[in-house]
């Protein structure tokens, strides 16, 4: 589990394809290495990928086809930098919400605003998952716990404070680019078994 507070952004110095597998190399910091092991599960731009290799600060993790179809990780480039979280432990603060790295789908950016004052995100999440987004309701986007500012039927909007910018890859993309949600998995089944209930309730009138 993470709590959606990005620790870090870190380089990405390689990306390897393989058959069935992307393999990416990233370069840690010793705080982040800090009894990090093989197996390990680590958030990289929201999502979940274990560590298959560690030599010095250099970690390399691998994301499986279905990974890299359902994720923004198919577009990563060596060179970029990727927004890293270690698993939470217990009885850490969660500063943001709980988030188990699984994404649920990508959405593309329509408007990014980096002005200082009103900085936002606007993007077009597809709809059988914007059922599931609510203003004032959470969001993972990049791994990064955010509320929802706006919602209009399949575009959300999320303001963006300035420590979020310095902390988080966001500044770094452009319209037209593809970011990973997650959303919240309360608000998936609620939203589900109040439609459920609703159906079984119209069918028997």
């Amino acid at each position: 589990m993470y709590t959606g507070i990005v620790q870090a952004v870190r380089p990405l110095l390689a990306v390897t394809t393989y058959p069935g597998h992307n393999q990416f190399t990233i370069d840690l910091t010793p705080e982040l290495l800090d009894d990090l092991k093989i197996g390990a599960s680590v958030s990289v731009e929201g999502t979940c990928l274990s560590v298959t290799e560690i030599d010095g600060t250099h970690v390399k993790f691998d994301a499986m086809t279905a990974t890299l179809e359902r994720t923004n990780l198919r577009c990563f480039k060596a060179g970029q930098g990727v927004n890293i979280e270690r698993s939470a432990k217990m009885n850490a603060e969660v500063g943001g919400h709980l988030m188990a790295g699984h994404v649920a789908t990508t959405a593309e950016i329509v408007e990014l605003s980096l002005k200082e004052t009103g900085a936002f995100i606007t993007f077009r999440m597809p709809p059988q998952w914007a059922r599931y987004v609510f203003p004032r309701g959470f969001l993972g986007v990049n791994g990064c716990s955010l509320t929802v500012a706006e919602v209009d039927d399949t575009l959300v909007t999320i303001n963006l404070i300035p420590e979020t910018l310095r902390q988080t890859t966001f500044a770094n993309y452009q319209a037209g680019e593809l970011i990973n949600i997650e959303v919240d998995h309360q608000t998936m089944v609620l939203v589900d078994v109040v439609e459920r209930t609703l159906k079984a309730t119209l069918a028997r009138a």
